[in-house]
């Protein structure tokens, strides 16, 4: 009996002890959640009672360098609904529906949806202020109106490439909108509240409001200016050549700024699904690569002049084609040029001449400068979907190669990669990586958050060197090729290009891709513009199609930039066909007894007023306009 008691009394201090363990468990538990966890849980409690109704953040306005807005933003706000604060789901439906256009039954389904918060899209997505007001004007319960935007291109297509669109989220999704996203974003705000399970309010509480931070505005290198006019001159080529692409770049060779940067086709960024995804994601001038025919032949003669290979006074002779390991290689002119100096060479764009200034420099040290004025990889353009275009490996580059290389066919590249060298050959020498973006600011302060400096890659011509190529492309459009490019008060160089295209592996006998590099003034750069025309209808050469493109372009920059005309400028040479430039006497002054006794040749007068005196003409004294032009005077007493 005895040890049956001795043997309950363990058990019972056994479980004595047991429980003790337990609760002194439980203490300690308790003890740990109180003190250490207690922050973590009431975070957690008030996650699962709070509701946030957003307030969405501004993205950041896209300027161009003169502080023109390009893309901004309109109040465009959402509608929200929190089904467990609706009543009557059917009602509210029924008073809803006809402001926002939808279903009766459709926006029914939504509002019953067992979520704390659900979006009334698309039709209660980015919609009008005046929907807007009208919804509130309702005041149903559980329905909010929460403040959102959307982006606005105030010039529509201008620079539609550059600039890219968002998405309905705001989200960048190309261009410039998704390359720097993360800056013109910004933050978004909300309006607090606490609620329990079924979505009601909980007493005692009050809402917060925590602010949006908008985005950061983009100053961008573009010149709307200059923008338009290369729109403008990319749709009338478009309308005239009835081209498959055109797309031009005009850019400042001192420091890689690029002034404007478009193509056709193109789109409208706040219309963009409406058009082919390949019209929006292909921006040409950074993606489209080709072989680019003679504008590459100032890259070998870059090369010739700065391995002292060349002289440009030094006689060649021409016979239409040349000899290179077993393959003839024709000249454009298949008659040839016959005996000319090196100089015009360049200057009628003879494929033999450029052979042998290849052959002079050599395969190694040709595809090194090659490589070094940045062809074979990406310049580095803050945009995304560049290509890095193609050279030959150099265990393929044989005489046949080297030669071809020489004159631009063989190689692949792109608009970009072509303007980015030739301003490395006429700027002094120096490769620059093109770029857009110049600054940051605070939309709300106008504060300078970042200056973004240009970027000098390296050095790969001498500054005696570019300034003979500059002269040597200035007699090019002077005498040679690029005649049509010629500016009357202005010292224009630059070099033509005609390639054919490659098809299916194939050359191509009918399909050209027709392009022409300008600069201007040829003594001190301060524009270069590269414009392509991708299978023109018609004549395809480059300094008959791309040439004209590209003088409208910086004659119209030119005089905007107000760059000083120059005094000093080489003599354009006319051939048969040419407009014949002569110079506008000086009239002002006359009486009109008087004004037809002056002997004025090739031009013709038009008189404006009754008057008895001269007191004004258009063009002014001095300048010249082709021959058969109209002189206004302007007449009074």
């Amino acid at each position: 009996m005895n040890g049956n008691k001795l043997l309950l009394r363990r058990r019972l201090a056994l479980l004595y002890m047991m429980c003790m363990l337990l609760a002194g468990a439980l203490l300690a538990r308790l003890a740990y959640v109180q003190l250490w966890q207690y922050e973590q849980i009431a975070e957690r409690a008030e996650h699962s009672w709070k509701r946030d109704v957003p307030f969405m953040a501004e993205r950041g306005q896209i300027v161009d360098r003169n502080g023109t807005a390009l893309v901004t933003n309109v109040s465009a706000p959402t509608l929200l609904a929190i089904p467990a604060q609706i009543a009557d789901h059917t009602t509210t439906a029924q008073r809803l529906a006809p402001v926002l256009g939808m279903d009766v039954g459709k926006l029914t389904r939504m509002l019953k949806q067992r979520k704390l918060m659900v979006r009334l899209q698309p039709e209660g997505r980015k919609i009008s202020v005046a929907k807007a007001q009208a919804v509130r004007a309702l005041a149903l319960p559980g329905i909010f109106v929460a403040e959102d935007n959307k982006r606005y291109y105030p010039f529509g297509k201008l620079a539609a490439h550059v600039l890219g669109f968002t998405g309905i989220d705001n989200q960048g999704l190309t261009g410039l909108e998704k390359v720097y996203d993360d800056r013109l974003r910004g933050f978004n705000g909300s309006v607090s509240y606490y609620a329990d399970a079924r979505g009601r309010v909980l007493q005692g509480t009050s809402e917060q409001y925590s602010a949006p931070r908008n985005g950061l505005e983009l100053m961008l290198t573009i010149d709307k200016h200059i923008q338009t006019a290369v729109e403008r001159e990319l749709d009338q080529a478009m309308l005239v050549h009835q081209a498959a692409h055109v797309m031009a770049i005009v850019m400042d060779p001192r420091n890689g700024d690029i002034l404007a940067l478009s193509a056709r086709p193109t789109f409208e960024p706040a219309d963009y699904r409406n058009y082919d995804a390949k019209t929006y994601n292909r921006n040409l001038p950074i993606w489209m690569t080709y072989e680019p025919g003679s504008t590459f032949k100032i890259i070998t003669l870059a090369a010739a002049l700065e391995e002292g290979k060349l002289s440009l006074t030094e006689g060649f002779f021409d016979p239409g084609a040349i000899q290179v390991a077993g393959a003839r290689l024709r000249c454009w002119k298949r008659s040839g040029h016959g005996s000319e100096t090196m100089l015009e060479v360049v200057q009628n764009s003879c494929n033999p001449g450029f052979v042998v200034m290849g052959q002079r420099v050599g395969k190694e040290k040709l595809f090194d400068y090659i490589r070094k004025f940045g062809f074979g990889k990406k310049t580095g353009i803050d945009l995304q979907g560049e290509e890095n275009g193609i050279l030959f490996r150099p265990q393929r580059v044989g005489p046949v190669e080297l030669a071809t290389t020489s004159f631009g066919q063989g190689v692949s590249v792109t608009p970009i990669q072509q303007i980015a060298a030739v301003s490395a050959a006429v700027n002094g020498g120096t490769l620059y990586r093109p770029r857009l973006a110049k600054a940051w600011r605070r939309a709300d302060t106008g504060d300078l958050v970042e200056s973004i400096a240009p970027e000098a890659v390296r050095r790969v011509i001498s500054p005696q060197t570019s300034a003979k190529v500059r002269e040597a492309l200035e007699s090019v459009v002077a005498l040679g090729t690029g005649r049509h490019a010629f500016i009357e008060g202005y010292r224009v160089g630059g070099k033509t290009g005609t390639a054919q295209k490659v098809i299916n592996g194939r050359y191509s006998a009918s399909e050209y891709i027709v392009s022409f590099v300008g600069f201007a003034p040829a003594d001190q750069p301060r524009l270069i513009a590269y414009v392509a025309v991708d299978h023109p209808k018609g004549v395809q050469f480059g300094g008959l199609i791309a040439a004209p493109i590209v003088k409208n372009i910086m004659e119209d920059a030119l005089r905007y930039l107000e760059v000083p005309a120059r005094k000093q400028q080489l003599e354009r040479k006319y051939i048969y066909g040419d407009m014949r430039m002569v110079e506008v006497p000086s009239l002002i002054g006359l009486e009109r007894r008087t004004l037809y006794e002056q002997q004025i040749q090739y031009l013709r007068i038009e008189t404006v007023g009754s008057g008895s005196r001269v007191i004004h003409q258009a063009p002014r004294p001095g300048s010249k306009v082709p021959e058969g032009s109209v002189i206004r005077i302007f007449m009074a007493k």
